[in-house]
């Protein structure tokens, strides 16, 4: 199971994921996310990771940014995958990098098309820390990448959520969060134990 924390904004709340077993981490470089972190300041916490910890995928998390920008964060930043949030389409996505396409599900119906392609497709909550009906995406999407399961999980329900959706990999923020931006550390660890302890 993949497991990814986003909204890390700072190099004690990255060092912690990585420690409870997270393989990736998000940064948001969407200027009007309470998360938002510059390139320069992801750089640096990406630099100060141990390099005796295996490799760990850093995601960058992108809304309808020209793919020009979106490489040239990329190679400052460090990043391995970009996380598409906007309206981008097939034209819009950065080439060179890894892409990983997320999409918000509303009113409980799932979109019946993307923009592909994409490494992975990235299933949101209609909003942020909302979760939606599971159920609906057991054993995957027809004709799509790996999927990732997000939107309102935290060690209370992500087993839940991995037995019902079977994801490759699921991506937890808000509710593991003191305050926008930074984690409960605490909450963080029980969320991975529980997320690792559910994979199939």
């Amino acid at each position: 199971m993949m497991v990814k924390i986003c909204g890390i904004t700072n190099r004690e709340d990255a060092l912690a994921a990585i420690e409870g077993g997270a393989a990736a981490l998000g940064f948001n470089f969407y200027p009007a996310s309470p998360r938002y972190i510059t390139p320069e300041a992801a750089a640096e916490i990406s630099a100060g990771l141990p390099a005796v910890w295996p490799a760990i995928w850093k995601v960058g998390v992108f809304v309808d940014e020209a793919p020009e920008r979106v490489l040239r964060i990329a190679r400052q930043a460090g990043l391995d995958i970009a996380q598409l949030h906007g309206s981008e389409s097939r034209e819009d996505y950065p080439r060179g990098i890894r892409v990983w396409r997320a999409i918000r599900v509303r009113d409980g119906r799932i979109p019946e098309a993307f923009n592909g392609p994409a490494e992975a497709v990235l299933l949101d909550g209609p909003a942020s820390g909302e979760s939606f009906d599971w159920r609906s995406i057991r054993g995957g999407l027809p004709n799509e990448g790996k999927l990732i399961l997000a939107g309102g999980l935290d060690a209370g329900n992500v087993r839940q959520a991995i037995e019902q959706a079977r994801p490759w990999g699921v991506d937890a923020c808000s509710r593991l969060e003191s305050a926008p931006g930074r984690k409960d550390h605490f909450k963080m660890a029980e969320f991975l134990k529980a997320a690792l302890a559910a994979t199939p």
